[in-house]
């Protein structure tokens, strides 16, 4: 009974247990003088690699939120939101308030028709268009009295930035007004 699956104790030659396994190498391989634990964690290279193959991407600038409340994020890339994950704090934030909201998304339009104004404006020469807009504001002219092209784009640019602009301060108005009435039935 010579085979591998035996061994020798005390001059007799005993068979193995079959219920013994024999035992499984890592499977991501070893260092020779170094412990398996002492080696990166296959998280850990997983990480790594993504932050390698996916770093430029989020790299990339982004707007922030408009929330003051940061997690906290550990070397695991676990979240922890701290008391801020509390019920408590749920309570205590106020609700969401539908006209902030537009006048924030109208905001970002008019950042947009500002900057598609600019561009415009670029390819007029001269101090004219700025005649045409201060007539057009007056409303000694209308849009439909414009001729070039160019001109007419940045006439409609303006009215658009400037009915942008008085509903973005009507919302902010509503939304003031609105606080002062909560406010004074809190004070009151």
């Amino acid at each position: 009974m010579n085979n591998e699956s035996s061994f020798v104790c005390q001059g007799v030659e005993v068979p193995e247990s079959v219920l013994l396994r024999p035992e499984q190498g890592n499977k991501y391989g070893s260092v020779p003088g170094l412990d398996d634990e002492e080696l990166a964690d296959p998280d850990e290279l997983e990480r790594e690699v993504m932050i390698e193959e996916w770093g430029p991407v989020l790299a990339l600038p982004v707007k922030g939120s408009g929330s003051w409340i940061r997690p906290v994020v550990d070397e695991l890339c676990g979240i922890d939101w701290g008391a801020f994950g509390t019920v408590d704090f749920e309570r205590a934030t106020p609700e969401f308030d539908k006209a902030r909201y537009k006048a924030e998304k109208l905001r970002e339009q008019l950042k947009d028709v500002a900057i598609r104004m600019a561009l415009v404006k670029e390819r007029l020469p001269g101090k004219a268009k700025y005649m045409v807009l201060k007539y057009l504001k007056m409303g000694v002219i209308g849009v439909e009295h414009i001729a070039n092209f160019d001109m007419l784009c940045l006439a409609r640019l303006y009215l658009r930035a400037r009915r942008l602009r008085d509903e973005i301060w009507r919302l902010e108005q509503a939304c003031e007004a609105r606080l002062m009435r909560r406010l004074e039935r809190f004070l009151s």
